[in-house]
C-alpha cells in the first residue's frame, strides 16, 4: 500500500511538471529570423497563471507576462535593425533558449505547385543553384502539407540555414526572390516561410467563414469535387498551414497559383477575398505580390487560362498594396511546371525591392492594359508601364477586337506614342479589345525592361 502512495505521488508530482512547462509554437526554433524594425509577437502556453519571462540578447530587457486561465500568453517585444545572431530566453518552471537568432526581413511563399517546385523536381540550371546555396543570412522555414477542419494552433517544422541541402527541397522560386533580396540589401538577413501544396485550389487557402458568409463564393465552392492528388474543401490547408503562422511579424507574402482555378470566372473575387482575409488575421496591409499563370493547354476549354490571367490583373486595381508579375516568355506551352524559377523568384524580388523597399528605381512592372479610346473604326489602346513598347519578333498578331455583336476579330496593331492603334476590316464600329486570349498565347508585346503585357480583355 505505502509503494503504491508514493508511485502514485511522483506520478502527481511529474504530471504537474510536464503540464507546467513552457512551451512554444514551432515557428520559435534556433535559427529563425524576426523582423525588424518591429513589435513582434511571440507566444505559447504555460501553466494557467504561471508567469513568462522573455528576454532577447540584442538589449537583454526582461519582459514579463502572466499566462491566462486557458494556459495561453502572448507578448509584444521590439526587435532592432538588421543584425545577429541572438538569443531568446523564455523563462518559467522550465527554461527555453533560442539560438542563433536573425533579425531581418520575412516573407511567406504560398500557393500550389510551381511554388512548391524545388530544385529537386529539376529545375533550370539547378545543380549549379544547390552547389552554391551555402548562405547563412538565409533562414528556410519549410511547412508540412497537413489538413485540418478548423484553425489549428500550431504546425510541425522547424528553422534551418540556407544549405545546399536545405534549399534544395525547398520553393526554387522562395529561395530565388530570398536570394535577390539578400544581394540587394547588403546585410539584412532573410527568413522565408514555404508553406504550399500542389494542385490546389485557392479556396482551401482562406477561412471557411469567408467563403459561407459570400454567397458567389459558396456557390463557386460547391462545384469543387475532391480530387485525389490533394484537398479541395474550403479552409482545409488555410487551417493547418496558414492560421497558425497569422501572429508571426512578416514583411509580406507570395503566391502562385491560379492553375487550379482554370474554369472560374469569378477568380479576382475569389483571390482578393484572400488576400483580405490574410490581411485581417494578421493586422495589417502587408504587400502581397503574385505571379501570373503562364499560357498552358487547358484540354479542350481554349480560354480559361486566358480568364484567371485577366482576373489576376483585375485584382492589382481592386486591392492596394499588390504586385503582379507576368510569366508568358519563359515558359513553353507544354509544360505547367516552368523550369526557370529564378527569373520568378527575381521578378517577384524587384517589385519588392521597388515598391516595399524602394531601393529599386528600374522598370518592374510589364505592360499592364489602362484603357481604350474608339474613333470610327480604329482603337487606340493605352498602357500603364508602355516605355519603350515593341513587338519581339515584330508578331503583332494576338491583338482583337469586336463589334456590338460580341464577335472577336484578329486586328492589325501599329505602335504609334507608346499605345497600340488596332484596326480590322470585319469590324466597321469596334467597342471591345482583347490581348493574348487564348490559353496558349505568349505575349509578344513588351516594354523596354523586357517585360511581357499581360492578357486583358476590356469592359
Amino acid at each position: 500500500m505505502k509503494n503504491s502512495i508514493i508511485v502514485f505521488v511522483l506520478f502527481l508530482i511529474l504530471s504537474n511538471a510536464a503540464f507546467a512547462n513552457v512551451t512554444l509554437p514551432n515557428v520559435f526554433s534556433d535559427n529563425m529570423v524576426l523582423q525588424r524594425n518591429a513589435e513582434v509577437t511571440i507566444w505559447g502556453w504555460a501553466n494557467p497563471q504561471e508567469e513568462v519571462v522573455i528576454t532577447p540578447s540584442w538589449n537583454n530587457e526582461t519582459y514579463k507576462i502572466k499566462a491566462s486561465n486557458q494556459a495561453k500568453w502572448e507578448i509584444a517585444i521590439p526587435t532592432p535593425k538588421e543584425g545577429g545572431p541572438y538569443t531568446i530566453t523564455i523563462k518559467g518552471y522550465n527554461e527555453i533558449v533560442l539560438k542563433n537568432i536573425l533579425i531581418g526581413e520575412v516573407w511567406i511563399c504560398s500557393g500550389q505547385s510551381n511554388m512548391e517546385m524545388n530544385a529537386s523536381w529539376g529545375i533550370e540550371n539547378g545543380d549549379e543553384a544547390v552547389k552554391n546555396a551555402t548562405n547563412p543570412n538565409i533562414r528556410l522555414f519549410l511547412v508540412p502539407k497537413l489538413t485540418a477542419t478548423s484553425p489549428q494552433n500550431n504546425l510541425s517544422g522547424n528553422w534551418t540555414e540556407c544549405t545546399p541541402e536545405t534549399m534544395k527541397y525547398f520553393s526554387a522560386v522562395g529561395y530565388f526572390f530570398g536570394k535577390r533580396l539578400q544581394e540587394e540589401l547588403k546585410n539584412v538577413p532573410i527568413g522565408l516561410i514555404s508553406s504550399n501544396w500542389g494542385g490546389t485550389p485557392a479556396e482551401i487557402w482562406m477561412p471557411e467563414e469567408v467563403i459561407q458568409n459570400d454567397p458567389v463564393l459558396l456557390e463557386a465552392a460547391k462545384t469543387r469535387k475532391e480530387e485525389s492528388y490533394g484537398p479541395n474543401q474550403p479552409a482545409r490547408a488555410f487551417n493547418a498551414m496558414i492560421f497558425p503562422l497569422t501572429k508571426f511579424k512578416i514583411a509580406g507574402s507570395l503566391w502562385y497559383q491560379g492553375e487550379s482555378n482554370v474554369g472560374s470566372t469569378i477568380y479576382d473575387k475569389t483571390l482578393s477575398a484572400l488576400i483580405t482575409s490574410w490581411r485581417k488575421l494578421w493586422g495589417y496591409d502587408f504587400p502581397f505580390y503574385f505571379v501570373q499563370i503562364a499560357p498552358y493547354k487547358y484540354g479542350e476549354d481554349h480560354f480559361g487560362g486566358a480568364i484567371i490571367r485577366d482576373a489576376q490583373r483585375k485584382v492589382l486595381q481592386e486591392v492596394p498594396n499588390t504586385g503582379m508579375v507576368m510569366t508568358s516568355d519563359i515558359s513553353p506551352v507544354e509544360e505547367i511546371h516552368p523550369k526557370d524559377k529564378k527569373s520568378v523568384g527575381i521578378r517577384l524580388a524587384n517589385l519588392a525591392l521597388a515598391n516595399t523597399y524602394k531601393t529599386n528605381t528600374a522598370l518592374v512592372n510589364g505592360p499592364l492594359y489602362k484603357g481604350i479610346i474608339i474613333e470610327k473604326n480604329k482603337v487606340t489602346v493605352t498602357f500603364d508601364y508602355a516605355e519603350g513598347l515593341y513587338f519581339k519578333d515584330k508578331k503583332a498578331y494576338l491583338f482583337e477586337v469586336a463589334g456590338a455583336d460580341n464577335m472577336f476579330y484578329k486586328a492589325t496593331a501599329v505602335i504609334k506614342n507608346n499605345a497600340i492603334v488596332l484596326q480590322s476590316d470585319k469590324v466597321k464600329a469596334p467597342v471591345k479589345v482583347r490581348y493574348a486570349w487564348k490559353n496558349t498565347d505568349q505575349s509578344t508585346l513588351f516594354n523596354k525592361a523586357n517585360l511581357p503585357a499581360s492578357s486583358f480583355i476590356s469592359k
